[in-house]
């Protein structure tokens, strides 16, 4: 079967996150069990228009903003390529409207719908009120009048939740969970930090919770001056100065770390020598992070919100709390780590949670679904 896959932002862009490496996982998945897939994605600069990346096809034409969508719809009507037999549909904010023009069959690929999302774009102030206003006025009217007969896979029982109360039928929505990539597992688990350490790992936005991540964590110190905060991931210039003024002000400096982007193999490594991993993202698909941090024995800390309610079993592998919250993070944070047996419990419960998703379960069952449409 010949599949194409239109995606917002794609392997190798600098700004791709947990949606494309996912879209990429299942992508490579396909071609290994005999299929042809082409990713078609947004162009940045000092990248090859075309290249072949885990035998997926990737082509890049247009600028991630909106760009990309015009150009899809441009290079499939009129451009030189194959047949396909499969159009996937990837969601990230605005979709690739494909059900207007593909005439073959189709498949939405959604990790989450935006919602409050889009009161956090990138935008400077005020013109930031504008994709803000016309998302969260357009993104369901796009759902229940143009994607409401599509067949959509998403990661999480919340997303199928929200997807149906746009008009999404149920049948339509097929849920399939990330998987945990088992490659970069830690052959001896190094030992844990001397001083107690609470980790923030991902894009280092406001949607993703950094800045709540910093407040909680002035609370905490507050408290017991013994920890230590490890911010961890990508930042954009802007935030990364917000970030740093925000830690000079708060007094906090000696305190926290900024590790930027680091590898696989580090990231495992910096997450076993965390006691937590705080997460106050105000919306996830799912929150492949916290099924990491899980994996090496580390509770997670977070909102109680859609994504993170299905990959953190509160109580259980982690605590959630009342979103935009962060004193409770706090609180808890300093709660848990008071009995020991208690927080060893916690983390037994985390990798055997962790260890019940796989990419190889998840790969399977998204194949399953191409082959039945």
């Amino acid at each position: 079967m010949n599949i194409l896959v239109f995606s917002w932002r794609g392997p190798r862009h600098p700004h791709a996150g947990g949606a494309e490496y996912v879209t990429q996982k299942h992508a490579k998945a396909w071609v290994k069990a005999g299929h042809d897939v082409t990713l078609f994605t947004s162009h940045f600069r000092g990248a090859k228009i075309k290249e072949t990346i885990d035998d997926v096809q990737v082509i890049r034409k247009g600028s991630e903003v909106f760009g990309v969508q015009i150009a899809a719809f441009t290079w499939y009507l009129v451009g030189k390529h194959k047949q396909f037999d499969l159009v996937i549909d990837q969601f990230h904010g605005i979709p690739f409207f494909t059900p207007l023009y593909v005439r073959t069959r189709k498949l939405a690929f959604i990790h989450e719908v935006a919602k409050e999302v889009w009161k956090y774009n990138p935008w400077p102030k005020p013109f930031n009120l504008l994709p803000y206003i016309v998302g969260t006025f357009f993104e369901p009217f796009i759902f229940k009048v143009i994607y409401k007969k599509i067949q959509f896979m998403t990661v999480s029982e919340s997303t199928k939740v929200d997807l149906s109360g746009w008009s999404i039928p149920k049948r339509n929505i097929t849920v399939i969970h990330n998987g945990m990539d088992s490659t970069y597992a830690l052959k001896k688990m190094p030992e844990k930090s001397i001083k107690k350490t609470v980790t923030y790992l991902g894009a280092l936005s406001e949607d993703k919770g950094v800045f709540d991540t910093v407040y909680a964590f002035s609370e905490i110190i507050r408290k017991d001056e013994d920890w230590q905060l490890w911010i961890v991931g990508k930042s954009s210039v802007d935030i990364d100065r917000r970030l740093k003024e925000l830690v000079n002000n708060l007094n906090i400096k000696n305190k926290v770390k900024l590790w930027g982007f680091v590898s696989d193999k580090r990231k495992f490594e910096l997450l076993a020598q965390s006691s937590y991993l705080i997460n106050p993202s105000i919306r996830e698909g799912w929150g492949l992070v916290n099924i990491e941090a899980n994996s090496v024995g580390v509770p997670v800390i977070g909102y109680n919100v859609p994504g993170m309610r299905d990959s953190v079993i509160d109580g259980k592998t982690g605590v959630l709390v009342e979103s935009g919250n962060y004193r409770l993070i706090a609180e808890n944070v300093l709660k848990l780590f008071k009995d020991q047996s208690v927080y060893e419990t916690y983390s037994a419960n985390c990798r055997k949670w962790a260890a019940k998703f796989s990419w190889e379960k998840s790969t399977k069952e998204s194949l399953d679904l191409i082959e039945s449409l």
